[in-house]
């Protein structure tokens, strides 16, 4: 796993099974959030990772630009043959994100993080 990017606090990735879980807490920083983005990228191309959940449910501001990442991690993840989930997404946050007019393409969402593990699952594809 790289180093943390700039002196910051890095977001942990952690591998259950064939599955990444990563679950953001609090506000994620522009340089958080590109390196989390390398993080979870090189984690899918050198293990045998076929998913890949996103737990925002600590997270009280989606901005445009996380929201940008979090569509670009869903793209590149597809790109790598992994599926991603957004899961434990607060109505408020999904408020501001219909707002912005963010639609988080590649994204499939999830009510909480066991719900997001069952889609991820070969039962719930």
């Amino acid at each position: 796993m790289s180093q943390p990017f700039s002196g910051q606090a890095q977001v942990p990735v952690l591998a259950l099974g064939d599955v990444l879980l990563v679950s953001l807490q609090g506000e994620l920083h522009d340089g958080m959030a590109e390196q989390l983005q390398h993080d979870i990228s090189s984690r899918i191309a050198t293990s045998r990772v076929t998913g890949v959940v996103i737990d925002i449910s600590g997270v009280d501001i989606v901005d445009s630009f996380l929201g940008r990442v979090l569509a670009e991690i869903a793209s590149t993840a597809r790109l790598l043959a992994a599926r991603t989930v957004l899961a434990g997404m607060r109505p408020a946050v999904a408020i501001t994100l219909v707002e912005l007019g963010l639609t988080l393409p590649g994204l499939t969402t999830a009510l909480d993080v066991d719900r997001a593990m069952e889609l991820l699952s070969p039962e719930g594809k």
